[in-house]
């Protein structure tokens, strides 16, 4: 999953399910919604944690859409910042590309 590649870095650590359910989320609907540049914001009111996804490139491989994203989380204070690449599948669903 996308949320994923936030799991085994200290914050990711730190992230309940909840957190995972938000991040996981918001970062399909920045990959499939918002334009390169635009950021889309998550927060978890219970655990304060927070965090973002920007897409900042969109290309094909083969007959895929994917798109490169940066992405932040926030975990007790402490902001992590990440990068990456996923791929469209053909059900739909973005998955970190390989």
């Amino acid at each position: 999953t996308l949320a994923g590649a936030w799991l085994g870095s200290e914050a990711g650590k730190g992230m309940d399910e909840a957190d995972k359910a938000k991040a996981q989320q918001t970062a399909q609907n920045a990959l499939e919604y918002n334009k390169t540049g635009q950021a889309s914001l998550w927060r978890n009111p219970d655990t304060g944690n927070s965090g973002s996804y920007t897409p900042v490139s969109t290309y094909r491989s083969g007959s895929k859409d994917c798109r490169e994203f940066e992405s932040t989380v926030t975990v007790d204070g402490k902001t992590e910042p990440v990068m990456g690449s996923a791929c469209r599948d053909s059900d739909g669903v973005w998955r970190i590309a390989p």
